[in-house]
C-alpha cells in the first residue's frame, strides 16, 4: 500500500529520510533524480547541494565570475591605452638619450682609433733693428791690369781705413767679390782694364751709420760703389720666444674649436714642427756716390723688423 502512494506519489515530492523510496530514487534513472531537485511546496526544504539556496549562489557565483572577467578586460583596455601613451612619451624622451649615447660610442672610437688633429698657429712681433750690413767697394779703370790693380789696391785700404774710425771692427769687414777684367769697344779692342774690389760690412752702431758712410765715400771718391743695406736684430731670442708664445697660443685655440666642434677634446701633444722668420728692411743707395761735403751725413732709418713664428702642431683626441 505504501509502495503504491510512494509509486503515485507527484513528481517534485521529496521523500522523508529513511523513506523506502529513497532507495528507489536514487537507484532510478538520472532524469528522475534532476527531476527531484525543481522546488516543491509540498515537502520541507532540503538542504542538500540541489537546494534553491544552492542555485541561488551558483547564480551569484557566475555572475561575479562574469563581472569579474569583464572588470579585467576593462583593466586590460585601459592599461593597453595608459601604457601606449607612456611608452610613447619614453620612447620620445629617450630618443636624444640614444642619440647621445651612439655619439658618445662613436667619439669613444674615434678616441680609441688614436685619432690625431693637424693645426698651424702663427705668432708675429715687431723690434727695432740694432745692426746694418751693407756692401761697398771700389772700381778703378787703368789703361793696364797692374795699374787698375795697384790703384784699387790703394782706395780699399783707405776704404777700410775709414771705415775702421767710423767705428767698425775689422773683423765685420770682409772681402766679398774681387774682379779684374778688360775693356772692349764695339770692335772688340781692348781700351783698358778695371778691378773691382767689394767688401761686406756689418755695423752695430746705427747711430754713426750715415756718418761712417759719408766717411767712406769722401775718403775714396767717385770710384767707390754702394749696395743695398739691410738691417737686422742681433739678439732675436726675446722677440722669438714671444713670437712662438703667440703661435702656440693660437694653434691651440684654433684645435679646441676643432675638437669641441667634433664632441672630442685635446689629448697630448704628437709632434710640433717650428718655422721662424725674420722680415728685413731694405734701404738701398745710389750705386755712385759723388763727393759730398765732409759735415753731410747719410740720411739712414731702420725703422721695425718684423719677426714671425709659424708653428705646426699635431694634437691627439680623446673623449670629452
Amino acid at each position: 500500500m505504501n509502495e503504491d502512494r510512494t509509486n503515485d506519489r507527484e513528481p517534485g515530492v521529496v521523500p522523508e529520510s529513511g523513506d523506502p523510496a529513497q532507495v528507489s530514487l536514487s537507484a532510478g534513472p538520472a532524469p528522475t533524480a534532476i527531476e527531484a531537485n525543481v522546488p516543491s511546496t509540498a515537502g520541507p526544504p532540503a538542504s542538500g547541494p540541489s537546494s534553491p539556496g544552492a542555485a541561488r549562489k551558483l547564480g551569484q557565483s557566475f555572475t561575479a565570475r562574469v563581472v569579474g572577467i569583464v572588470g579585467v578586460v576593462a583593466l586590460v583596455v585601459v592599461g593597453s591605452i595608459i601604457g601606449a601613451e607612456v611608452l610613447s612619451s619614453s620612447s620620445s624622451s629617450r630618443t636624444p638619450a640614444k642619440i647621445r649615447t651612439v655619439l658618445a660610442s662613436s667619439h669613444n672610437s674615434a678616441a680609441a682609433s688614436g685619432a690625431t688633429i693637424t693645426v698651424t698657429g702663427n705668432g708675429q712681433v715687431e723690434g727695432t733693428p740694432d745692426t746694418a750690413s751693407f756692401s761697398i767697394g771700389v772700381d778703378t779703370t787703368a789703361a793696364t791690369a797692374v795699374a787698375a790693380l795697384e790703384q784699387n789696391n790703394t782706395q780699399v785700404a783707405t776704404l777700410e781705413q775709414s771705415l775702421e774710425q767710423s767705428g767698425v771692427a775689422l773683423k765685420d769687414i770682409q772681402t766679398g767679390s774681387l774682379d779684374l777684367s778688360a775693356n772692349t769697344n764695339n770692335n772688340g779692342d781692348v781700351t783698358g782694364f778695371s778691378a773691382d774690389d767689394e767688401l761686406n760690412v756689418t755695423m752695430n752702431d746705427l747711430s754713426n751709420l750715415g756718418a761712417a758712410l759719408d766717411a767712406a765715400v769722401q775718403a775714396t771718391g767717385n770710384g767707390v760703389t754702394l749696395g743695398g743695406i739691410s738691417f737686422s736684430i742681433s739678439n732675436q731670442s726675446a722677440l722669438l720666444a714671444a713670437a712662438r708664445a703667440q703661435a702656440m697660443l693660437a694653434a691651440r685655440t684654433e684645435a679646441d674649436q676643432v675638437a669641441a666642434g667634433g664632441g672630442l677634446a685635446l689629448g697630448p701633444i704628437v709632434k710640433i714642427t717650428d718655422q721662424e722668420n725674420a722680415g728685413q728692411y731694405l734701404y738701398y743707395a745710389p750705386n755712385t756716390f759723388a763727393a759730398a761735403r765732409a759735415d753731410a751725413a747719410v740720411p739712414v732709418q731702420p725703422g721695425q723688423q718684423q719677426i714671425s713664428v709659424e708653428v705646426t702642431v699635431v694634437y691627439r683626441l680623446v673623449a670629452s
